[in-house]
């Protein structure tokens, strides 16, 4: 897409800190790193989200995402590692051009991904369990 910025990111338009590139995805430091070593995975292709992309690019981002953290676990001596992907505004994305968020995370830093613990309402989830059979 001509105006998403992470077309141009992902595809060399507009210079980056490249950590690792290949055919279909480029890794990058993110400009506003919530930790150091931040980094971001994104597709080549535009997809605004997971559910646009190809199954078996999905299944190559998670792959990647899992060698970057392991790269950067032992580059930066990180105490532990968030990846983090958000679909749609109301889980959290903010740009609509997926991409996969590897955060290295340092004993006594902010803690992240983190939400209160709730109960578990079995009637919902026997609803939910019903209805989602006939989607698989």
């Amino acid at each position: 897409m001509e105006d998403c910025i992470f077309c141009k990111l992902a595809n060399g338009i507009w210079e980056t800190n490249t950590l690792y590139e290949n055919q279909d995805f480029r890794v990058i430091f993110d400009a506003s790193p919530a930790t150091v070593g931040h980094v971001l995975v994104i597709p080549k292709g535009h997809y605004a989200n997971v559910f646009e992309m190809p199954e078996e690019l999905a299944g190559k981002a998670y792959i990647l995402a899992k060698k970057v953290a392991k790269v950067l676990m032992e580059v930066t001596g990180c105490d532990g590692i968030n990846i983090v992907q958000n679909n749609n505004e109301e889980a959290g994305q903010t740009v609509f051009h997926f991409h996969m968020h590897v955060i290295p995370r340092y004993k006594g830093g902010e803690k992240m991904v983190i939400w209160p613990q709730g109960e578990p309402d079995q009637e919902k989830i026997d609803d939910i369990i019903a209805k989602a059979k006939e989607k698989f």
